[in-house]
């Protein structure tokens, strides 16, 4: 077979393969490429050793058996024999949730979790969002830390067993994303910059250099990120990528680099006749994101709104620390907003940047399902100092609430893992570098963060302590366990609903009409004939929806439909879904 690899500043490059030791030579059609051919088939080891130096694994590796510092393996994508006639399934009407391989079941594999998937389909969801799967350090991360961009961290299966994950989602009727990190790499196994210069000065990111995409050599380090996307897509047939802290994706050429992403992915799409779509991360709030490149947008497909979780969040728990500040002013005032409008600063004042923020989003432009709605994700537990979820301070009611502002919202809702039961479990930052002096680094990083916001050092969770990850791990026995079955129960039934009620997935924000009373603490909107109640207060509230007869889809208490004066009674801390007609 073929080997090559992009090393422009090489003056030699020597393949290390087990059948034997060559030297390549310059492609005369590419600048900075050198290839050569060498016996090889699935499994075989090989690096490229750079003039005098080390034998480094292959950039574009698509296994690290060994880990990231280990040489690389040949992977033939061909000998996997694929179960599932999959057509896709699009991003509209898409109830997304978000799952960390290493801590969904205690064993942390692909093949362990795809064991699980079963409870996601009874659950409602249509797609499963992987967190980072490339190769880091050691067993345990959260996988933010990755490194060899085309390949499946080891300790889960390596890629045979990403390829059967995704064959047994599709049988069941589910859609796969996977989240992938193109902002920065992680600071141990990472040699790209001895190949060639995949990083610059010219910008800097929180974790330094930037990734080239705009100074001298850049053409050939967007050609690798947006190989990397395709492969994920085509070689093992993931339906969507979410794109990691795109803000951080430094880059002034005119064609931005995710709008060349977004224009191979599109292709992809057309080329296979099914669905496929990017869901940026971004605290811009720039609706230019997910607006179509024919109207001068990037064209990404959605984007994940933490305006609406934090407005959420301070309501449900008063918080008010950090960026909670602007939010926690008028906590219903500010979850109004972000349903109604999608950004809570679409051009305000932020006290937490100390500046104007964010730009309106067109209602009449946008789509709501390009809006990624929730209550809990990943970064806003686990960078809690001890993890904790919402289910660890709040009652099963607004716990109810929540879920049920999340599920009937007009954005696409996403769920993290185990919050549909209430779990009781936290899910902390954990890592596992192999180098002693980055371990503790680490380690001091954390627990000065913390101390430095009151918090007693040894409450701070060791990252490294295995004890720490293991303590994330979902605790399985307790669905089936008051009030976790309850919890789970109401989650299901919103999910049904979501499905059943075409108001629900309308794509329409101009539609959404929102009432609510900042010192009552109830909020209620209206989504075509579907109307939505939820009481924070302890005490119970009288809501008037108006002298249209009501039916009652859901309740967390028992409630009566309204009658001829159209007021709602609903309990403390409680959610109803009625159909108005």
């Amino acid at each position: 077979m073929q080997f090559e690899v992009w090393a422009p500043q090489a003056g030699r490059v020597t393949l290390h393969c087990e059948s034997a030791t060559r030297a390549l030579e310059r492609d005369p059609e590419r600048a900075g490429w050198w290839r050569g051919d060498a016996e090889a088939r699935d499994g075989t080891r090989y690096g490229f050793a750079l003039d005098d130096g080390p034998v480094l694994p292959d950039p574009r590796s698509r296994r690290q058996p060994d880990g990231p510092d280990g040489l690389s393996a040949v992977v033939d994508h061909g000998r996997y024999a694929w179960r599932a006639e999959w057509p896709g399934r699009p991003l509209p009407g898409a109830v997304l949730y978000e799952l960390h391989v290493g801590t969904y079941t205690r064993e942390g594999t692909l093949d362990a979790a795809a064991e699980r998937l079963g409870h996601l389909v009874e659950l409602g969801v249509t797609h499963v969002e992987l967190m980072p799967l490339c190769p880091f350090p050691g067993r345990h991360g959260w996988g933010y830390e990755g490194v060899s961009l085309w390949a499946v961290h080891e300790p889960y299966g390596g890629p045979e067993a990403l390829k059967r994950f995704v064959d047994r989602a599709h049988e069941l009727g589910l859609g796969v994303v996977l989240d992938v990190v193109h902002n920065h790499l992680g600071p141990s196994g990472n040699y790209l910059p001895a190949f060639g210069p995949y990083f610059t000065d010219t910008h800097h990111t929180p974790w330094g250099s930037a990734v080239n995409l705009d100074a001298p050599g850049s053409d050939e380090v967007r050609a690798y990120l947006l190989g990397s996307t395709l492969a994920w897509l085509r070689d093992y047939r993931v339906d969507g990528l979410r794109l990691d802290a795109v803000h951080a994706l430094a880059d002034t050429r005119a064609c931005h680099f995710l709008e060349e992403l977004s224009t191979a992915v599109d292709a992809l799409a057309a080329e296979e006749g099914r669905p496929r779509f990017l869901i940026a991360e971004s605290d811009l709030n720039d609706p230019r994101l997910i607006t179509a490149r024919q109207e001068g947008g990037l064209g990404l497909h959605a984007q994940w709104n933490d305006d609406f979780h934090h407005a959420l969040h301070t309501a449900l728990t008063g918080e008010s620390q950090g960026y909670y500040a602007d939010f926690a002013r008028a906590p219903l005032a500010a979850v109004a907003k972000t349903l109604g409008g999608g950004f809570f600063h679409d051009g305000t004042y932020s006290s937490f940047r100390g500046r104007r923020h964010g730009r309106p989003l067109d209602r009449a432009r946008v789509a709501a399902h390009r809006i990624v709605g929730y209550s809990q994700t990943h970064d806003q537990i686990g960078n809690r100092a001890q993890g904790d979820r919402l289910a660890a301070s709040l009652s099963p009611g607004l716990l109810a609430c929540a879920a049920t502002l999340t599920l009937t919202s007009p954005f696409t809702p996403m769920l993290f893992m185990g919050e549909e039961w209430a779990a009781t479990t936290p899910w902390q930052f954990f890592t596992d570098h192999t180098d002693p002096e980055l371990a503790e680094a680490v380690r001091q990083g954390r627990r000065r963060e913390f101390t430095a916001h009151g918090w007693a050092e040894e409450d701070v969770p060791d990252p490294q302590d295995p004890a720490t990850r293991d303590r994330s791990c979902l605790d399985w026995s307790e669905p089936e366990r008051e009030p976790h079955a309850r919890v789970l129960a109401w989650y299901r039934r919103l999910a049904a609903l979501r499905r059943e009620q075409a108001d629900l997935t309308d794509p329409d924000l101009a539609d959404i009409k929102v009432a609510y009373d900042e010192d009552e603490r109830w909020l209620a909107f209206r989504r075509g004939d579907v109307r939505v109640v939820v009481n924070l207060a302890e005490k119970p509230a009288a809501i008037p929806l108006g002298p249209r007869r009501a039916e009652v889809l859901a309740a967390w208490e028992p409630v009566r439909a309204p009658g001829a004066d159209g007021v709602l009674h609903v309990p403390g801390e409680s959610a109803v879904v009625l159909l108005q007609g």
